[in-house]
């Protein structure tokens, strides 16, 4: 049994001591836990030495009694680096000042441990060399007990006050603790004491291989020490060597049973066939790692994910829905889902001055007092809110600890709070700055599709409120015909003055600046002038950002009308290009457009024809390279007329060309070059074409530009 015992004592010390070495490296010895943890590990290994050396009769006696001297002098230390280790692991500030003026007096004990003050002599006990104790012993046993004391009240103080990855890891390391220091206690010291039998210390060190495994288990599940990237590359390395090694000498065995009859003699290390093994081990090193590598990889980052999979996913969703409640739950689950949060939930701000709340299953209410003061606090901070980076007093800390909250993304549109995206503890381990930075990158998608859903919520609240109205009425006057009509049309004047409100202001912002840009105020610089052509094309996108959303709102309440007349397409698609070629000037691009002559006249609506024409056009200028040259055609094909604009643009990815022209879609490469798009005006563009029995014309490669146009077949 002893063979046994040493194999495990053995498997400690080489596994601590790997640990520790590990814990060291990438500027791990910077982090006084680390150092701590190194330490202690040294302390094991020399205290398993020290007591198989102490245990075996066959060593002088003068080598046992020193021995056994290093054994207590060993655990003494062991237990005054565990105590300094776990109030620093469990945030124990109120212990550490008692622990700091303790370590005097702990060390002087562990130093007195080396004197016959405690081990006063040795004697031979069936088979085995038994301690006679020093008149000291008492005040050795009292500063263990004073330790584990000190150990238990911090691991059970850190359990109740800690949180999230910081709770699992005492939890995991504590439950070892509280297993394995009493057994080791009662094998090395109780038993011996009390009994005087001491053949239990062969085995007494060896409980502590279940606080090897915790260890282990707590830097792969926790990331204790922050190794994983060590682990990972040592792991394979290791593995790797001792596949070659098994293949090498198997190989070699074989050869010397078929080859050399048994006979393993020098012959066969300097014999071609041994030189033809190197080479094949050689060659086949970097399959076999790789090999490792990869599940290696598997095994220590399992929870890791692909941003651009999250990406695509995400903006799947935001488009699947334009209900804000269903929005907010369905990102909140995917984003809870892949980041591995413990909840996740939305706070969304709404105009009229209320608040949604929405996020993963039995995610915390964040109350408005709560969210109010978060938006305060974020006018001294910037991107997203961290918990555990905050200073303890710091009462936003305080405010998530409250609401199990580690991360914050607050939601910022032109400086005002909208929102919250709050993301509870991670489930396995903490959050890296990958998290982060993902987190960061799809803040402004967030934001614009909440806008969206608001604005969609607001148009439907305002249908339902106004058809409440109507019901109303119609219940309460149905002998009324007039009063019908008279709601009827205060409902459509009310449409029509929102869409003059809106329009006229913005109008007249648009005359002035033309003015000025004109000289009619007085002469401008070139710089200012370009200053005043970006205000006017800005005004011109707001103008049609108002139609296009007065347009999705009357398609929402079946008022989109059609009203045919006189089409002349050249002629329409000239004016458009005039109007555009200020904001094609100032991203350096020109039009290549033929108008043609003898071009036939068709009947459709020339508004909404023109906006589809200008919503291609502007399009092709956002999201083309300046230098450039974009490529309009207008032409006649069978029966139809057919408008084109070519650009060498950023294209539209494969995986997302079938969504484009849903409402509020965009993709992906488009979000990150022009932000500020709603994705509305192909969603519109199709209604229009479709309205007209016409049809679209798409084409696109990613990273090489894209066609698009219509179809409308001629109407005399």
């Amino acid at each position: 049994m002893g063979i046994v015992f040493l194999v495990i004592d053995s498997v400690i010390a080489v596994g601590l001591l790997l640990l520790a070495v590990a814990s060291l490296s990438h500027n791990g010895y910077k982090n006084s836990i680390n150092r701590l943890f190194s330490i202690f590990s040294l302390f094991v290994a020399l205290w398993i030495l020290s007591n198989h050396i102490s245990n075996d009769i066959a060593m002088p006696q003068i080598v046992a009694h020193l021995s056994n001297d290093i054994v207590f002098v060993s655990s003494f230390g062991v237990t005054i680096i565990m105590m300094q280790f776990i109030i620093k692991l469990a945030y124990v500030h109120k212990l550490e000042v008692i622990v700091k003026k303790s370590l005097l007096p702990l060390w002087a004990i562990c130093a007195m441990s080396a004197t016959p003050l405690v081990v006063a002599g040795i004697e031979v006990q069936d088979k085995i060399y038994a301690v006679t104790f020093g008149p000291m012993i008492w005040l050795y046993a009292a500063g263990i007990f004073y330790m584990v004391l000190i150990i238990s009240y911090g691991l059970i103080y850190g359990f109740k006050h800690a949180r999230g990855v910081e709770r699992r890891r005492l939890k995991s390391i504590g439950s070892a603790l509280f297993v394995t220091i009493p057994l080791v206690i009662l094998f090395s010291f109780i038993i011996p004491l009390v009994t005087g039998i001491f053949s239990v210390t062969e085995f007494g060190i060896t409980p502590i291989i279940i606080l090897v495994i915790s260890l282990y288990y707590s830097v792969v599940r926790y990331q204790l020490f922050d190794i994983r990237r060590a682990a990972v590359r040592t792991s394979a390395y290791v593995l790797s060597l001792l596949s070659l090694s098994a293949i090498y000498y198997g190989l070699a065995y074989l050869l010397s049973v078929f080859l050399f009859k048994d006979n393993m003699t020098s012959s066969l290390s300097v014999s071609p066939v041994n030189i033809a093994l190197a080479l094949a081990l050689a060659f086949m090193f970097q399959p076999i790692k790789r090999f490792f590598d990869k599940y290696t990889n598997k095994f220590f980052y399992k929870d890791g994910y692909s941003s651009d999979e999250f990406f695509a996913k995400l903006n799947k969703t935001l488009g699947s829905t334009i209900d804000l409640r269903g929005l907010l739950e369905r990102a909140a689950v995917e984003i809870g889902h892949t980041l591995k949060s413990e909840q996740a939930f939305f706070f969304i701000n709404t105009e009229d001055g209320h608040y949604v709340t929405a996020g993963t299953l039995h995610h915390r209410l964040l109350s408005r007092a709560d969210a109010d003061q978060l938006a305060k606090a974020k006018e001294s901070r910037s991107g997203v809110i961290i918990a555990s980076l905050l200073e303890n007093a710091d009462p936003v800390r305080r405010l998530m600890i409250s609401y199990r909250v580690e991360l914050i993304l607050p939601l910022v549109k032109d400086r005002n709070v909208i929102g919250f995206l709050c993301l509870g503890d991670h489930l396995t381990s903490n959050y890296t700055n990958k998290d982060i930075g993902v987190l960061n990158a799809i803040a402004s998608g967030l934001i614009i599709a909440i806008q969206n859903a608001l604005a969609v919520q607001e148009i439907r609240e305002f249908n339902a409120t106004l058809q409440q109205k109507v019901a109303n009425a119609t219940e309460e006057l149905r002998a009324s015909n007039r009063m019908l009509r008279q709601l009827d049309k205060a409902k459509d004047e009310f449409v029509g003055m929102a869409s003059h409100q809106l329009r006229t202001p913005l109008t007249s912002v648009k005359g002035y600046i033309s003015m000025v840009i004109d000289g009619d105020a007085g002469k401008i610089t070139d710089s200012q002038k370009q200053l005043l052509n970006e205000a006017f094309n800005s005004s011109e996108r707001m103008v049609n950002l108002i139609n296009d959303f007065l347009n999705v709102s009357r398609i929402q309440t079946g008022k989109f009308i059609i009203e045919k007349n006189t089409l002349d397409l050249p002629n329409l698609v000239e004016q458009e290009l005039s109007n555009l070629q200020p904001s094609a000037v100032a991203h350096g691009l020109t039009f290549n457009y033929i108008k043609p002559t003898n071009f036939p006249t068709t009947i459709a609506d020339e508004g909404k024809i023109r906006q589809v024409v200008m919503n291609f056009l502007d399009n092709a200028i956002y999201y083309s390279p300046d230098g450039t040259s974009v490529d309009v055609n207008a032409a006649v094909q069978d029966d139809d007329i057919i408008f084109m604009v070519k650009d060498s643009g950023i294209g539209v990815p494969m995986s997302e060309k079938s969504q484009l022209f849903t409402k509020f879609y965009r993709a992906s490469n488009a979000r990150r070059k022009r932000p500020d798009g709603t994705g509305v005006g192909l969603y519109l563009a199709k209604k229009i074409i479709t309205a007209h029995d016409g049809k679209l014309i798409f084409e696109s490669t990613e990273g090489k530009g894209s066609t698009f146009g219509f179809r409308l077949p001629i109407v005399k």
